[in-house]
């Protein structure tokens, strides 16, 4: 075996996935993902570990893989991560963990994803239960959302004795692992629904369709209910838009709204009747990973994909993974290409789009090259949906309705990024309602610190 080089992991074929929802990747068998684990070196001073947002301890895992240990690989991460099964399959891993993998200087990284994912998942088909908590030590805590970060913090909290309960605005726990990312990526029952029921092993209690803000506040749940701190990890859920004519015709969604009707609300599956628009020929606006979800989910609903991006291929924000998949996928990609105005037909729904072709120029503040529109490069797409995918914003009415939490300028929650505490006492926040749309681990990571923090503060009152 060429240590140098990654054991290959099996994928449905393009053709194939191209017209179902079933997981693109089909994961490592038991003999490679062993295999996969023997290239780990056991690195004195582990890099991979400092590039983890929640720390889990790699070599120590890996080594149990190798020597077959599966269940003592899946205690060792149960340690630190709460989701496993969710980041093996959604981290960028090839610039955190993977990408500081001293294999990856002249060969291939050690496939720290698809490893953690196949431990999370064989612990599951073996009904594994690495549930350990601590006794109750009888103080209560509110957790406010059901994505990444809320489901973490709960976690944490509850193995230290915590009696907590989660707030879920939607009807089905998971936040952005539901409604967002699709099926393809992440498969709902079998993935996100067991990660969730193995935190009610851990006693954590949610409750669904209560809109803090509005059914309930955060100041009653204090007052009222007895909570003796809460955590914010209400998302990211508005989006942006760009601000063109046309943007308000039919035919126009934003990538939130397209991406929950097909998960969340199940619009692929043929027993239900959640409407969508498939369209013929999509126009997908924006080149991040959601908007290669967006994209993908398209093509799959039978349409004619396109991805409309206004710099190069070079600086697309999506993991290089995802556009790879949709391009073997058949989503054609229309770079350095600008939207300028959606056309309407005479019943009001979209019948083109003007665009301007682009070119780079100097780098900007983030120091990607700053497209700017060649004079007299107009020209129209013929098509007759277009989905905007341009990131989204915090969501501020938790903030809104609390007395003492303040925002910043961009909506978000303020918070310390060491603690996540916020500018009132007992009240927590981490996640996207913090930093604006970021990642799923960066959220677990937040939630981390901030169960951390809450159990400090809980313990000195």
């Amino acid at each position: 075996m060429d240590r140098m080089k990654r054991i290959p992991i099996t994928e449905q074929d393009p053709k194939v996935r191209a017209t179902n929802f079933d997981e693109v990747c089909l994961g490592y068998t038991k003999e490679e993902a062993m295999k996969e684990a023997s290239r780990c070196l056991n690195c004195k001073k582990p890099m991979c570990v400092t590039k983890c947002p929640v720390s889990i301890s790699i070599p120590e895992f890996i080594q149990h893989v190798k020597n077959g240990e599966f269940e003592e690989a899946a205690r060792v991460i149960a340690r630190s991560s709460a989701l496993p099964a969710v980041c093996g399959r959604v981290c960028p891993q090839e610039n955190q963990c993977e990408g500081k993998c001293v294999l990856g200087n002249k060969g291939e990284a050690i496939a720290i994803g698809k490893l953690e994912r196949f431990v999370a998942d064989w612990a599951r088909e073996n009904n594994v239960n690495v549930a350990e908590t601590k006794p109750s030590n009888g103080k209560k805590v509110a957790v406010i959302g059901s994505g990444p970060s809320g489901l973490t913090c709960a976690g944490d909290l509850a193995k230290m004795g915590y009696d907590v309960t989660i707030f879920e605005s939607l009807h089905e726990a998971g936040g952005v692992l539901v409604y967002g990312i699709p099926e393809f990526r992440l498969p709902k029952e079998k993935v996100v629904k067991a990660e969730v029921e193995n935190l009610k092993k851990l006693g954590v209690k949610i409750e669904t369709n209560v809109i803090i803000g509005r059914t309930v506040t955060v100041d009653s749940l204090i007052d009222d209910e007895k909570f003796d701190a809460v955590f914010i990890g209400s998302g990211a859920g508005l989006p942006m838009f760009m601000g063109i004519p046309g943007e308000n015709l039919n035919g126009v969604f934003s990538a939130n709204e397209y991406l929950t009707r097909n998960n969340l609300m199940k619009a692929f599956r043929e027993d239900y009747i959640t409407p969508i628009k498939a369209g013929k020929k999509v126009a997908v606006v924006g080149g991040g990973n959601v908007a290669m979800d967006a994209a993908r989910t398209a093509l799959r609903l039978g349409a004619e994909s396109h991805i409309v991006y206004r710099r190069s291929e070079e600086e697309l924000p999506a993991r290089a993974e995802e556009v790879h998949h949709a391009k073997e996928e058949g989503v054609i990609f229309d770079l350095l290409t600008n939207p300028v105005e959606i056309l309407e037909d005479e019943k009001g729904w979209v019948k083109g789009m003007k665009c301007v072709r682009m070119e780079l120029g100097e780098p900007d503040a983030s120091g990607r090259r700053r497209p700017v529109p060649i004079e007299g490069s107009e020209f129209v797409m013929d098509v007759d949906t277009v989905i905007m995918s341009l990131g989204t914003k915090a969501n501020p009415l938790v903030a809104n309705t609390t007395k003492g939490v303040e925002i910043n300028k961009k909506k978000c929650v303020i918070a310390d990024e060491e603690t996540g505490l916020t500018t009132r006492e007992g009240v927590y926040a981490g996640g996207d309602a913090v930093t604006g749309a970021a990642t799923v681990i960066l959220a677990m990571g937040a939630g981390k610190k901030a169960a951390k923090a809450i159990d400090e503060y809980l313990s000195n009152k």
